[in-house]
């Protein structure tokens, strides 16, 4: 790792100095790997969780900042654990352990560096998941080629003024669309174990804001125009009103059935094929427990 290093990995372009355990960047998070849960995880697709599980690792920060994020206290306000790139290694091994189908770094970007290194020092058996909001730059994506073998990113929005309103990110589909690009590039077409677990692909999640229909269903025709069967794509119906939500009265609800079933007949006229989340997983029990004690 190293000790002091000026960072642009993301579409911030912060250029910002980032020491051992102190960053300026819009990340807030400095070089040394960072992190608030370790574990075996159940509740992603059925092709990465399967029955064991998927080997999640949730890392603190973050280079959106959406209001309704669920895991506000990680990625906002960088609550979590540093550890070293050894340590990391460490915690790699104890999932594979558990006989988790795979490993599975929840916003991994701004620890590309260490990412990388710990890596090219141990290599776990079973795929590496790259689980991101869609914020990418081509260029440090590059990097991972070889190194990934299932990319999991959101495609949040088309719209900028949605993105600019709700992530601060008024260039997101600019950096979202080459970046789900260059992941397709690297992996290809799904592929699948014997068991049914990906071993090889990207999956692309969509999460149905409430009022935003029309956000959802140009992201989904895009998606079908660009790639058809090159990907999976994976409509989530679990938005909650969380984080900073309270503050954007227009959002601050649950979707309803007639928003859901607004986009979800989009998709059915669609050639997408993938996953569709249930209304009733809207719920605050399936946010994920940080309690870096139990690291």
């Amino acid at each position: 790792m190293m000790e002091e290093y000026i960072c642009s990995l993301c579409p911030r372009n912060c250029n910002a100095k980032r020491t051992s355990e102190s960053g300026k960047g819009f990340c807030k998070m400095g070089n040394m790997l960072r992190i608030a849960r370790s574990a075996p995880h159940f509740w992603e697709e059925p092709c990465i969780s399967g029955t064991k599980g998927s080997g999640t690792i949730f890392f603190s920060g973050c280079v959106l900042s959406c209001v309704f994020c669920q895991n506000q206290k990680i990625s906002t306000y960088g609550y979590g654990k540093n550890i070293t790139v050894h340590e990391f290694i460490e915690y790699v091994k104890a999932l594979e352990e558990q006989g988790v189908h795979n490993i599975n770094l929840v916003s991994p970007t701004p620890y590309v560096e260490s990412i990388i290194e710990a890596f090219s020092v141990y290599r776990p058996k079973v795929p590496i998941v790259y689980n991101t909001g869609g914020y990418e730059k081509v260029e440090t994506l590059k990097r991972l080629e070889g190194i990934v073998s299932v990319y999991l990113p959101d495609l949040k929005y088309i719209r900028s003024e949605v993105s600019a309103r709700y992530s601060k990110a008024a260039d997101y589909f600019d950096y979202a669309a080459p970046a789900i690009r260059e992941m397709v590039r690297q992996t290809g077409k799904p592929e699948f174990e014997e068991n049914g677990i990906m071993k090889k692909g990207t999956i692309v999640r969509h999460l149905i804001l409430p009022q935003n229909t029309k956000n959802s269903i140009e992201v989904l025709r895009y998606l079908d125009k660009e790639y058809s069967d090159d990907i999976l794509v994976s409509l989530m119906g679990q938005y909650t009103p969380v984080g900073m939500a309270e503050k954007y009265p227009e959002i601050n609800r649950c979707i309803t059935p007639r928003e859901y079933e607004k986009v979800l007949s989009v998709l059915e006229e669609l050639s997408l094929d993938g996953f569709v989340q249930e209304l009733d997983s809207a719920n605050s029990r399936y946010i994920p427990d940080f309690d870096i004690s139990k690291l």
